[in-house]
């Protein structure tokens, strides 16, 4: 089967060919930071990660900051491990920093601090950062580029 005749997922999850430079730089970074954002979850930061879950999680806060942990911790190894699978893993990636959100918007919500955001203006402006996230995810792995396209039938 060609790469052509090959399904959308099929294509998602094929290896891909190297960045820019400047792209490879901000995935090896940002694996880096949450790699050790993960480890943080883990360790040293966990009553600050705790205040960041909604009460609408059914896990209890210390299950679910460990769990996003080491789903942390995973997606940061791979950003910077498995550059040829760079597109599913900023598509996961990008999909992690959606699916934690609302943590932060609880965080501002019910003014918890956590992290230096002992203000309801830190805890707001805080906000602003995770669409930068989603997109720094999806531009340094070429995720959004090199996407799976429908194939125009003539």
């Amino acid at each position: 089967m060609t790469e052509r005749s090959a399904g959308p997922l099929a294509r998602l999850l094929a290896p891909q060919g190297p960045t820019s430079l400047p792209r490879t730089l901000a995935r090896i970074a940002l694996g880096g930071m949450l790699a050790f954002a993960g480890i943080s979850h883990l360790t040293f930061a966990r009553e600050e990660f705790n205040a960041q879950v909604p009460e609408f999680v059914p896990l209890g806060e210390e299950t679910t900051v460990v769990a996003s942990g080491v789903v942390e911790i995973t997606l940061g190894t791979a950003l910077m491990l498995l550059a040829r699978r760079r597109v599913p893993i900023g598509w996961a990636a990008a999909l992690f920093f959606v699916t934690i959100f609302p943590g932060n918007i609880a965080q501002w919500v019910h003014a918890r601090d956590g992290f230096g955001l002992d203000t309801d203006t830190k805890r707001f402006v805080r906000l602003w950062f995770q669409p930068g996230l989603v997109a720094l995810a999806l531009w340094s792995t070429g995720a959004w580029r090199d996407r799976p396209r429908r194939r125009r039938r003539d």
